[in-house]
């Protein structure tokens, strides 16, 4: 592994950490660097949608805040696989996660709702760094649904 694969895959697991501290915190122009502003993102196995980067964005703004007003990630074993071409402008990167939010269990108290799966990522190099062109959720399992 030379340095500028080192540097790379350094800034992609800096892209996947913003992008969960960005649904995480609510700061959603932190999305801005992580995507491509034509991104394709599917939500839809954890009951999301799936459409381009600016139609989620406005939708987890929108959505995440009313019915889980606390969001917390944890991200573990990212995988990341550089193109086969070996030009190093694209990658492949599998995350894994666990998602635990807190919500309204409409009787006066709270449930949580956990999500564990796969991020499906796949970064290409543009002149603003390594960005995300497409993200699948995969859910592996979930609790409290």
């Amino acid at each position: 592994m030379d340095l500028q694969e080192i540097s790379d895959r350094l800034e992609i697991e800096g892209a996947v950490v913003r992008y969960t501290r960005g649904i995480d915190t609510g700061e959603w122009d932190l999305l801005d660097t992580v995507f491509t502003p034509d991104a394709e993102i599917d939500y839809t196995e954890s009951g999301g949608i799936a459409d381009t980067f600016p139609a989620v964005k406005a939708w987890l703004a929108e959505v995440l805040p009313a019915f889980f007003p606390k969001r917390m990630h944890s991200l573990a074993q990212v995988a990341i696989t550089f193109d086969a071409e070996g030009t190093s402008d694209e990658a492949l990167v599998t995350a894994y996660f666990h998602n635990p939010m807190p919500m309204d269990d409409g009787r006066g108290g709270q449930t949580v709702v956990e999500f564990g799966g796969l991020y499906h990522h796949t970064f290409v190099r543009t002149p603003d760094g390594w960005r995300s062109r497409r993200l699948h959720e995969e859910i592996v399992w979930k609790r409290g649904i």
